[in-house]
């Protein structure tokens, strides 16, 4: 049985990490901390963590102030709330004067169980793709996340975490992680499988039963959407 540990999870964990490392990192959440696990922050550093309510444009707005101040804030919800309801601050406050933010919103996809379709967000992707001088990174387990979270600190300008809810397989293996770089995770010659997130463990799986069908495929980690 493989290790299974939910990729916000992970994140929560890098953010405290993170805020350890640069006094700059700020976390804001719209009071799901303890589903985000930016509450792993909120204990560490409770000076640098802003709860802005059940209200995601306000919070997604302040992240764009503390942006203009130097900070590099992470921003944090439901991603059907994050990039949805918030979408226009996503667009005109953070995107268009290309400030520093990073939205790292949970539950993403259809994997929510009791929460229903009402926080499914299966648009979120189409809408960050389109936005100019947006990054996109959907990590595909707890590790990929953890250098993700890294990465995109470490970049200049705003950048889209995609983040799953439900505890999904860690690969042994760590995978390198570069912006932009999709990682070759099996090699074949019939055909390829791009995935990203939590569907690369599926794509793996599919491939090896391609494979008793004497079909060759090969597994692409997509986890940067965009660039």
């Amino acid at each position: 049985m493989s290790e299974l540990k939910a990729i916000r999870a992970a994140y929560g964990e890098a953010l405290a990490e993170l805020g350890g490392r640069d006094e700059r990192v700020v976390a804001l959440d719209a009071d799901l901390a303890h589903a985000t696990y930016t509450c792993y922050f909120a204990e560490k550093y409770p000076e640098r963590f802003f709860n802005a309510g059940i209200a995601e444009a306000n919070m997604v707005s302040m992240s764009a102030g503390l942006s203009a101040m130097g900070y590099i804030p992470f921003c944090s919800t439901f991603a059907v709330f994050g990039a949805g309801r918030a979408y226009e601050q996503v667009r005109n406050s953070v995107a268009y004067p290309h400030f520093n933010v990073k939205l790292a919103m949970t539950h993403a996809g259809i994997t929510l169980g009791e929460d229903g379709g009402s926080h499914q967000a299966i648009e979120d992707i189409a809408l960050m793709r389109v936005i100019p001088g947006m990054t996109v990174v959907v990590p595909c387990d707890a590790g990929e996340a953890r250098r993700a979270t890294f990465a995109a600190a470490q970049m200049n300008g705003p950048v889209y975490l995609r983040l799953a809810r439900t505890p999904s397989h860690v690969f042994e293996e760590e995978m390198p992680f570069t912006l932009g770089k999709a990682n070759v995770l099996r090699e074949g010659s019939d055909v390829v499988l791009f995935a990203c997130g939590i569907m690369v463990k599926t794509a793996l799986d599919c491939a090896r039963m391609l494979a008793q069908e004497n079909i060759s495929a090969a597994v692409i980690n997509m986890h940067t959407i965009k660039p």
